[in-house]
């Protein structure tokens, strides 16, 4: 009898373990495009590509950054880009370690821990802190609306 019990408990345990792990594979090719389109908005910020980041991050934007008391928009987001761009800044290293992502329709919010290397003036320095992007699904691209960054570690 316990054998049977044992036999069940294990049967279950290994078809939970491959659901989660068939689910897990199902979502991960539908969150390229928007993982892609993240790294996109990271990259044309550290870039100071303006042409993509008014393409991705929309007019009505809004950004929290932690020990920051004002909130951005748009334009502070672009304005800022082009400061750190014009000052010679360079990224060396983005990492996302973890990450989790919420789908509600078309909008999905990504959790994520962050690593930036940056470069500048000639002076590299490292930060890592964590994030919480929201993006939106708009004709068939996904754009990013809002985040809150914590305080850097």
């Amino acid at each position: 009898m316990k054998l049977m019990q044992d036999r069940r408990i294990i049967t279950t345990i290994f078809f939970l373990t491959t659901l989660s792990v068939a689910t897990l594979s199902a979502q991960k090719p539908k969150d390229e495009p928007l993982l892609r389109a993240r790294e996109s908005v990271w990259r044309a910020w550290f870039a100071g590509d303006m042409k993509t980041l008014e393409k991705l991050v929309p007019a009505e934007t809004i950004v929290m950054s932690g020990g920051e008391e004002k909130w951005k928009n748009q334009a502070d987001v672009l304005r800022s880009s082009a400061e750190f761009h014009s000052k010679g800044g360079k990224l060396l290293r983005l990492e996302f370690p973890r990450t989790k992502i919420q789908h509600f329709g078309d909008v999905a919010i990504i959790w994520s821990s962050y690593i930036v290397e940056l470069e500048v003036s000639g002076k590299r320095s490292l930060g890592a802190s964590r994030v919480t992007e929201i993006f939106v699904r708009r004709h068939g691209q996904w754009v990013n609306p809002g985040w809150h960054t914590d305080e850097e570690k």
